[in-house]
């Protein structure tokens, strides 16, 4: 199959072109070489390379900047996407857009299901929503939604958790907001895993296995970067609410997304988040 992903800068973009196939015909585009709300460019770019798919992991991430923003979360998240979903359809090729845990407002007492009610907190979450309604309106669209992500490269919660703990006496992290770190791999194999299946259009949801608070998540970069030879010494961890580290956007307090659907469909393992972290710590030391 060919494959355009675009987004290409960001975390899941690059796990994608790294984790490819070798029988898949792979083309990457970053939002300098293609940005997805120019439409004249998306088509004159469908037409030349004729995808069977495209990956979209182009968004505005910037959840807090968002807030006083909205007008740029939404010309990304959501018109650029109507954009691309609309060129894909016209183009004959399939869409699969990556999504987020924020479209849900962390007040289940349960993992939510890709078919649970949305209402998302934030300008972002609701500028991913509207986005996420962009692509299903259009045959065979595909949501993937994910959470926590990070790689061993940009910027991510595993890679600033690191920077800290060599500079700082000690970092203080939320101890109040529950969901699963994933790396960016996983989720770049449950894509391969979708496409390779060819499931029908509608909303998925993937991360890695298990459920942490930001404060277990750092606790637990800590020592496994200690074992690994990436940190030298242990600084205190200090868990606190998030009343005491208030943000500009709020975010919900418990996103565990429910998985298993997916699981049953795909040929594809998934492990403990803890298991994926030691491994993207081990390419972080290879690099």
């Amino acid at each position: 199959m060919k494959v355009l992903v675009l987004g290409g800068s960001g975390q899941i973009a690059s796990a994608v072109r790294t984790t490819a196939p070798t029988h898949h015909d792979i083309v990457l585009k970053t939002r300098a070489q293609l940005d997805i709300g120019d439409a004249a460019g998306v088509a004159r770019a469908l037409k030349e390379f004729q995808p069977n798919w495209v990956i979209n992991g182009a968004a505005y991430t910037a959840v807090d900047l968002a807030e006083d923003q909205p007008e740029q979360a939404i010309a990304t998240n959501d018109t650029a996407v109507g954009i691309l979903a609309n060129a894909a359809a016209r183009a004959g090729c399939r869409l699969l857009h990556i999504s987020t845990d924020f479209v849900f407002d962390g007040k289940s007492n349960r993992a939510y299901l890709p078919r649970d009610k949305t209402n998302p907190l934030s300008v972002y979450g609701l500028s991913k929503l509207c986005g996420e309604r962009q692509v299903l309106r259009a045959a065979g669209g595909i949501v993937l939604r994910t959470s926590w992500v990070y790689a061993s490269e940009g910027r991510n919660f595993v890679l600033t958790m690191l920077r800290l703990m060599r500079e700082k006496p000690e970092v203080r992290v939320v101890c109040d907001q529950f969901g699963t770190p994933t790396w960016a791999s996983s989720a770049a194999s449950a894509i391969w895993g979708l496409i390779e299946a060819n499931v029908p259009g509608g909303i998925y949801h993937w991360t890695d296995l298990g459920v942490a608070s930001w404060y277990d998540f750092a606790v637990a970069i800590q020592e496994e970067a200690q074992l690994k030879g990436l940190l030298n010494h242990a600084i205190p961890v200090v868990p606190i609410g998030s009343t005491e580290y208030p943000t500009r956007a709020q975010r919900p307090a418990f996103s565990l997304l429910d998985t298993g659907s997916t699981r049953a469909m795909l040929k594809v393992p998934a492990h403990h988040w803890r298991h994926n972290l030691r491994n993207m710590l081990d390419e972080l030391r290879a690099a």
